[in-house]
């Protein structure tokens, strides 16, 4: 047979057509301008070679096999401003072409591209403009990577990309469709939970508009869904994640992170807490947060709300902490649900962030969480609840910081990332909910990528790990042969010792991979 131009495709030997240059990389065979031959001839093992015919233009990309831990499939992260906000255009298309064909190369599963809300339906609600992404899937679906797309329905600061702009307009007159703290500040970065299915916007709820968005996009994106597109995240608050925006304000030198701050002061959350408190008999309840609770950078015992023996035990404490939990779990399952609902019969499977509150983990009250919306303490388990809340819209939980490991952390804040995660992946596993992973840092430092391989073999609920971000310093010398050596490492179907190139060899692709990369990426 002609290698590299038969009209067949060979599967499970990953053979594809790429004209003249007909290249696999670690573990496969490369031909073309810059192959290097070892040995006379090539030998393949009678029992790896399993063929079937199929037609070649039904399958585009390079043929290479997908590295798993156990199942765990492992995507990439595109840059955040993939596509730019000031003029909807993508951004460094060339510098993401090339990073496409280096994952691929690489035997990544796929990449995770964030499509904003404030970019899509930026100047109007109802018109969206959905071509630089579209654009983007089909750069995906030619190299031959899945997609899995990230709704974002949140602003971001770095890089700048504000709600939509007609959002903008209302809020100027209407501010309590933002969150508000105790001291009067609004976060604008997304709309408040309590204004879910009110009609503030143009005559139209928050909930309706986010339906319709998403509609248009299974519309638009139809061609891919399913096929390239395999999973989409549903947006749920700040920075996509399902809680509060209770630590929006800590400030980037502060040694001890604070423990957030409750944000149920806007006019409609106090109105819910307020019937809320006379429904419960304790009408004096309802006037307003907890007033002992500490600041947004204020430490533990600075107030009396999250002290051993404090508020947060007493019968006030119990009320106000149930009714702020599960204001945020309806929100979550109202949400989840539309998305379940909208793209069921769409063959994606669909998920839900949650948030890494593993500060103050190791004390009785767990105020970071409490903040943050989640009532879990010493007494409760507050994840049960979010875990059943999943299972029961058929989806799919992210959690963040797989990358973190408890002998990092600053013993000031008593912080816990593995017990933190151990326990949200418990529940996760009594309520059959599949887990997906992501990291923090791409520093690429001495243990995180043994830490992260660690937690996916945790308990056996990850079916997925998105590694964070494609950058310039994703392809740069100080970090990508790190992150090739762990990919390398993911299990994968052996082959005969003939297959495989040798060291110098893998070294040296390796190296094309991230120069080819990183240059283009800077140059964009």
């Amino acid at each position: 047979m002609k290698l590299g131009k038969s009209d067949l495709v060979y599967r499970e030997l990953g053979y594809c057509n790429l004209k003249n240059n007909f290249r696999i990389l670690n573990k496969r065979v490369c031909f073309g301008s810059n192959m290097r031959w070892k040995k006379a001839g090539i030998q393949f093992t009678l029992k790896a070679l399993k063929s079937e015919p199929v037609l070649e233009e039904k399958r585009s990309g390079f043929g290479t096999i997908s590295k798993t831990v156990d199942g765990v499939k492992l995507f990439v992260g595109l840059p955040l401003d993939a596509v730019s906000y000031n003029c909807n255009s993508m951004n460094r298309a060339r510098a993401i072409a090339a990073g496409l064909k280096a994952l691929k190369l690489l035997g990544v599963e796929g990449v995770e591209l964030p499509v904003w809300w404030g970019i899509v339906e930026k100047d109007a609600m109802g018109k969206y403009d959905w071509s630089s992404y579209l654009a983007i899937a089909q750069m995906v679906q030619k190299v031959g990577l899945k997609l899995h797309v990230t709704l974002c329905f949140h602003g971001s600061k770095i890089p700048h990309i504000p709600l939509p702009k007609w959002v903008s307009r209302i809020a100027e007159s209407q501010p309590s469709i933002f969150f508000k703290d105790r001291s009067g500040q609004h976060y604008k970065q997304c709309l408040s939970l309590a204004v879910d299915n009110l009609p503030v916007l143009g005559g139209k709820t928050p909930v309706e508009v986010y339906q319709s968005f998403c509609e248009s996009f299974k519309s638009s994106f139809s061609p891919f869904m399913g096929s390239t597109i395999t999973g989409i995240s549903m947006g749920l608050g700040p920075d996509g994640e399902l809680r509060y925006p209770s630590h929006h304000q800590l400030t980037g030198d502060t040694k001890t992170q604070g423990i957030g701050e409750f944000q149920c002061y806007d006019e409609n959350m106090l109105s819910f807490l307020k019937q809320h408190a006379e429904a419960s008999g304790n009408p004096l309840w309802g006037l307003g947060g907890p007033h002992d609770a500490p600041t947004y950078d204020q430490p533990l015992h600075s107030n009396n709300f999250f002290k051993d023996e404090g508020s947060w035990e007493s019968a006030y404490g119990d009320f106000f902490l149930s009714w702020y939990a599960n204001q945020l779990l309806t929100h979550g399952d109202s949400l989840l649900s539309l998305a379940a609902s909208t793209f069921g019969d769409s063959g994606v499977e669909v998920y839900g962030k949650m948030p890494l509150m593993h500060s103050w983990y190791g004390t009785r009250s767990h105020p970071s969480e409490l903040t943050a919306g989640f009532y879990n303490t010493a007494n409760q388990d507050g994840y049960e609840p979010v875990a059943k809340m999943f299972a029961r819209n058929s989806c799919k939980m992210i959690i963040p910081g797989m990358d973190l490991s408890d002998a990092n952390q600053s013993n000031e804040t008593h912080s816990s990332p593995e017990l933190f995660l151990a326990q949200i992946m418990k529940s996760c596993k009594n309520h059959g909910v599949k887990v997906s992973g992501q990291n923090i840092s791409e520093s690429g430092a001495p243990g995180v990528f043994e830490q992260i391989k660690k937690n996916l073999l945790r308990d056996k609920v990850l079916n997925l790990f998105t590694y964070h971000r494609m950058g310039a310093y994703f392809f740069s010398p100080e970090h990508f042969p790190s992150f090739t050596e762990f990919v390398r490492s993911l299990n994968q179907p052996e082959l005969h010792s003939d297959d495989l190139p040798s060291e110098e060899e893998v070294l040296a692709d390796s190296a094309i991979i991230s120069q080819e990369s990183s240059v283009s990426m800077q140059a964009a």
